[in-house]
């Protein structure tokens, strides 16, 4: 099913470019003065972008016409009527003089980095704009573009905005049909706002702080979005009346409260609903079960009753449901099992206690994500869910399965994501995992697993991501498992192929459990400001993260990757092996994982030295603390180019610390604390400058550049840094 986008691209068409005719007229009726203006635009550009440009860098001052410039459109006159410098790499601030192209229609400023306040004074000048796109930028500053009484096209998402919007209504409502003002911190009471914008049709004011209750007409709209704010009030029946237009709702993760009224069957061409994250109650509306045409309803985090109404069936199309956080309890409900057309079910955070078999749901034909994480079921995993052919993602995590994982699970062929983290299984891994060829996650961390890591994992050349962290897993690092995530290229491409978009629900909370957030490239999924009114991300929305997810499920997130001699552009798979009780060598073969970033070997029983071959590795973070490994560190890991982690504490490593660590530009930590046999002089400049004492605790071999010894401590206390990197293990669930 594929959810409507975080925005409707507005990308306008560029009017048709004449050559040496239309130079000619241009010259007779201003286009030289529009040329001037261009070339004044790409001076400004130029100066504020030293070393990246777009498009515009190519524009001539000499002989050519602008209407054959890359990004540039002519109408019949000769005049510039559209500019798109949308992914132009521009940063700095805002042009000041585009209203002296007085007969522009449309200007496209999107996916750029420009910084500051618009220069409203001379937007409102540019009378003639139809089309105005400047989303996805860094603009701050209030919106106040009243005089562009013409605008058809009105994007502004995604940027720093902040404050009112009522000067701009209804002074460009004549002729608005699209407005997308979602991603900012606009404030204000919105519920009348839009009444003069009688044509308006699609509406996205998502992701701010509006307040205020519903506006009233909103079934004149065709898509209509106020996610993420803080809308009050309820939903009346009178809100859904006769000729309703709506093709997609979303009311999501506001303060809405009440029942929600059975009139929303009068939206007969509804596609989209989202009721997810509000305060109502009662009984989930049966009028649903007469919107034909519905293919994705998300009634997660509510207080619905938990008798789902028979009506619901009859919504044939109905492809993702999300029925989570309501805290039904008890049994599955088994109307679960009637869905027939079900491709995505999310029921987590329920309180369920069984009736996974009884429900049906494990009979779906059709079923490719099944979500029971956060509930109470007890007892065996079903092996039943081996029969689902179609089952692409299931998620049982945070319950309280016992028993061994069924190898009978190794049928599931297409499944790309398993996680049975946080339970209390026990046993061995099963070596049909080896069979599931496009498994892109394994998450079994937080059970009582035993029993060796099964060499067929070695087959799964798909597995990026491995989680198999604080079980009780025995034996040696099979060879074998050097061979995971050699190549997920295919599973990628599969999914790149997929008319179907699998997406989660409004939650970034999601991203925050299975984004190696360690990782600097990832840190804005766990950085991100919160209004300390709201306690809202004010960065990280439900429409981004459902973006990020579906981009990294097709392949398409990429972020550095290094080894000693290239950096290039990859997704960082990791392997979590923490706090289990391996023992042996360290394979040297890991150092032919090409496309895992994050390795975490801590709080093992790891003997031996560490393999030269680990130097191979696109390593950004590695963890090897709490296990035996001694000898010397090898030079070889001063060759990673983007290491920005190392904690090699509380190990009997000896020798002096590598002069080729000290050209690891990018470290932020480093810890060799408690390797009592470890020399060498610190020099307080540099990379290496950056770290203190607490680095070298309980190393008195090692001095700093002031000549003392660091290791003060006693070797039985803790370093305040060792804390620090255990913290910041990756989590151990995904796929909510």
């Amino acid at each position: 099913v594929s959810l409507p986008a975080p925005h409707v691209p507005l990308r306008p068409t560029l009017h048709r470019r004449y050559s040496s005719e239309a130079a000619q007229v241009a010259a007779e009726s201003g286009g030289v003065d529009d040329k001037e203006v261009l070339l004044e635009l790409k001076r400004f550009l130029v100066a504020n972008n030293k070393v990246n440009r777009g498009g515009y860098e190519a524009w001539q001052e000499s002989g050519q016409s602008p209407c054959l410039w890359r990004g540039v459109g002519c109408n019949r006159g000769g005049r510039v009527a559209s500019l798109n410098l949308t992914c132009s790499t521009i940063s700095g601030p805002a042009f000041g003089n585009f209203s002296r192209l007085s007969a522009l229609t449309s200007l496209d400023l999107s996916d750029n980095s420009i910084i500051g306040a618009l220069p409203a004074s001379d937007l409102n000048q540019c009378h003639s704009l139809v089309h105005l796109n400047i989303s996805h930028n860094l603009i701050t500053g209030s919106l106040n573009v009243s005089g562009l009484t013409k605008l058809r096209v009105l994007d502004v998402s995604a940027n720093r905005l902040e404050g009112g919007v009522a000067v701009n209504f209804p002074a460009i409502c004549a002729n608005l049909t699209l407005l997308h003002l979602s991603t900012n911190n606009f404030t204000g009471n919105i519920t009348n706002m839009l009444e003069g914008c009688t044509r308006l049709e699609y509406v996205d004011l998502s992701s701010n702080n509006f307040d205020g209750e519903l506006l009233p007409d909103i079934a004149r709209f065709r898509k209509f979005s106020v996610a993420e704010n803080n809308l009050s009030g309820t939903v009346p029946w009178t809100m859904f009346p006769d000729g309703c237009k709506l093709q997609s709702l979303d009311l999501s993760a506001n303060q809405l409260v009440g029942s929600f009224p059975d009139s929303i069957a009068k939206c007969t061409n509804l596609t989209y609903l989202s009721l997810w994250g509000n305060n109502f109650a009662g009984m989930v509306p049966a009028g649903i079960g007469k919107l034909a045409s519905l293919d994705a309803l998300v009634l997660g985090k509510n207080r619905f009753d938990r008798q789902i109404p028979q009506e619901l069936t009859n919504c044939m199309s109905l492809q993702f449901l999300d029925i989570s956080r309501n805290m039904f309890g008890g049994d599955v409900q088994e109307i679960f099992g009637n869905f027939m057309s079900l491709k995505y079910l999310v029921l987590h955070h329920n309180n369920y206690t069984g009736g996974i078999v009884a429900s049906g749901v494990l009979r779906l034909p059709l079923l490719a994500r099944l979500d029971l994480s956060f509930n109470e079921f007890t007892s065996d995993l079903p092996q039943e869910v081996a029969d689902m052919k179609s089952l692409k993602y299931l998620t049982l995590a945070d319950n309280n399965f016992s028993g061994r994982i069924p190898p009978e699970y190794g049928r599931l062929a297409e499944l790309q994501a398993l996680d049975l983290s946080n339970n209390t299984l026990s046993g061995g891994i099963p070596a049909s995992i080896g069979n599931l060829t496009s498994l892109l996650w394994l998450i079994l961390a937080g059970n009582q697993l035993s029993g060796e890591i099964p060499p067929e994992i070695g087959y799964c050349t798909s597995l990026l991501w491995l989680n198999l962290a604080d079980n009780q897993l025995t034996g040696n690092i099979p060879p074998e498992m050097a061979e995971i995530g050699r190549n997920p290229g295919p599973t990628f491409a599969k999914n790149r192929n997929d008319t179907s978009v699998f997406i989660g629900s409004n939650e970034c909370q999601v991203m925050r459990r299975w984004i190696p957030a360690s990782y600097r490239p990832f840190n804005f999924i766990n950085s991100v400001l919160t209004d300390p009114r709201t306690k809202k991300d004010s960065v990280m929305t439900g429409g981004n993260c459902r973006n990020i997810w579906d981009r990294i499920l097709k392949g398409y997130i990429i972020v550095p990757m290094c080894t000693s001699s290239l950096s290039v552009g990859s997704l960082p798979g990791y392997v979590q092996l923490s706090r289990n009780m391996l023992s042996g060598e360290i394979p040297p073969r890991i150092g032919t994982m090409q496309n895992i970033g994050l390795l975490f070997l801590d709080g093992n029983s790891f003997t031996g030295q560490l393999p030269r071959d680990i130097g191979r590795l696109p390593l950004v973070e590695l963890n090897i603390s709490r296990n035996n490994i001694s000898g010397p560190i090898p030079s070889e890991i001063g060759e990673y180019m983007c290491l920005e982690r190392m904690d090699l504490s509380f190990n009997n490593l000896s020798d002096e610390l590598p002069t080729s660590l000290f050209k690891l530009t990018e470290l932020v930590l480093f810890n060799v604390s408690y390797n009592p046999l470890i020399s060498g002089n610190i020099s307080t400049t540099g990379q290496f400058g950056t770290f203190d004492e607490q680095s070298f605790l309980g190393d008195p071999l090692i001095s700093l550049d002031q000549g003392e010894p660091a290791g003060k401590k006693q070797p039985g206390e803790e370093a305040p840094y060792v804390t620090a990197v255990e913290r910041s293990s990756i989590p151990t669930a995904i796929l909510v």
